[in-house]
């Protein structure tokens, strides 16, 4: 089984959201919107992800005008990133070709410019060369109008995690925690999050970097308000972490990623 987590440049508009959501059918697991990074994560998995998340694509490149989008998290496209994920009784070679497939479809029914990332390059590598130093793998050569550029992956299993510091918590000391925890299992920024600071990160290696461990590197170094997890977690990641945290660390068993 593959999960597909896609990422969309848009966090304030609920019936756009709701619409793109919906594409998602039946393997539509989760969602999770952000006004102020303006943008929404899509958990999709199981039977037909592939068709679901070309759904969600169209729907996505169809309601989002990106000349139109403010928002603190970094993006390329309205259909920012498109990663493909193996779960249970799948592959990164089954990965990997989902990947493949989903950029060919979206550069030539979509008309929208994809980047590839995964063994060749990081996402941080994408969005710091695309259309500069390196040119779409598929798609046309120049940004779309309204849509820019799909970041399409293979990965392995990826924790999107947000810890709030307390009210007065200024956000350069946000950028200073990011700058100091970040590592091989842990990519971190500080962010101005509506008038409050955050640190935002991707665990890349959650069973080694809990979400837990991630909490405490944060709260070590800056009064916490709160923590926030975005997306889902697989069940390994949510058992290695003791039950009494979890309402602390925004946890539960209802975002555990199954198989």
């Amino acid at each position: 089984m593959l999960e597909c987590v896609v990422n969309v440049s848009e966090g304030r508009d609920r019936s756009v959201i709701r619409r793109i959501a919906m594409a998602g059918g039946a393997c539509l697991l989760d969602v999770h919107s952000d006004p102020h990074h303006n943008r929404s994560v899509l958990t999709l998995a199981g039977r037909g992800v592939e068709a679901a998340a070309q759904a969600v694509a169209t729907e996505a490149v169809r309601c989002i005008d990106l000349r139109l989008h403010v928002g603190v998290h970094p993006r390329l496209g309205a259909v920012d990133v498109v990663p493909f994920v193996p779960l249970a009784g799948s592959s990164m070679d089954d990965a990997l070709a989902a990947r493949d497939r989903f950029a060919a479809w979206a550069g030539d029914e979509l008309g929208v410019a994809c980047f590839l990332y995964g063994p060749e390059r990081t996402l941080p590598d994408v969005r710091r060369h695309a259309f500069t130093g390196l040119a779409p793998d598929t798609g046309p050569p120049v940004a779309h109008l309204t849509a820019g550029a799909i970041c399409v992956g293979a990965r392995p299993v990826l924790v999107a995690y947000n810890v709030w510091l307390a009210a007065g918590v200024d956000v350069a000391t946000a950028r200073r925690i990011a700058k100091e925890i970040r590592g091989p299992g842990l990519r971190a920024l500080g962010l101005d999050v509506g008038g409050r600071a955050q640190v935002s990160m991707n665990l890349v290696d959650p069973e080694r970097v809990t979400p837990a461990d991630a909490y405490d590197a944060v709260a070590s170094r800056a009064p916490v308000d709160r923590a926030e997890l975005v997306g889902m977690v697989p069940a390994a990641v949510l058992a290695a972490v003791p039950t009494e945290r979890w309402a602390e660390l925004d946890l539960g068993p209802d975002k555990a990623l199954p198989g």
